[in-house]
């Protein structure tokens, strides 16, 4: 049975919260990777940043519905949900664009496992943690490589 260990990139790039926005896009579009796991001091995996938490920051404010009742106004909508956007869109740090308290999995998590959560949460990163410690990441590309199996040379006999 293929597990998150065979497929698995072991010590896989990754950036702490404290990481400037303008490097953790550089480092995604250099490596060409979709996301790269944050984490502490003692590498204990605290979020995840993505492609899209960073497309994200382009978004424009989602201004919350009003009405007024009695000379007073009242918001249609999560003043929670408005000031988390604000904060993303401003982001100039990691952590303030992370998604925190990512999924991660155990280096013993099936294949099928794995395909499921990419698919039915549409995640391109699964960081791989033991005792909360990050010691991998499996990308969307590495469990499409069990499709085609090993390379095979094209050189002849």
């Amino acid at each position: 049975m293929t597990t998150a260990e065979d497929l698995m990139t072991s010590d896989p790039i990754r950036v702490h919260p404290e990481t400037d926005i303008s490097e953790a896009i550089h480092l995604l579009l250099e490596k060409n990777i979709n996301g790269v796991p944050v984490v502490d001091q003692e590498d204990n995996l605290v979020g995840i940043i993505c492609q899209s938490d960073l497309v994200a920051m382009q978004k424009k404010i989602p201004l919350p519905s009003m009405f007024t009742v009695l000379d007073s106004i009242l918001p249609l909508g999560s003043t929670a949900k408005m000031d988390r956007e604000i904060k993303k869109i401003a982001a100039t740090r990691v952590e303030d664009a992370m998604t925190p308290e990512p999924v991660a999995v155990k280096k013993d998590t099936p294949l099928e496992e794995l395909a499921e959560i990419m698919v039915d949460k549409k995640y391109h990163t699964l960081p791989v943690t033991e005792g909360g410690k990050l010691v991998g990441v499996v990308g969307k590309s590495d469990v499409l490589k069990t499709l085609v199996g090993p390379a095979k040379s094209n050189q002849p006999g």
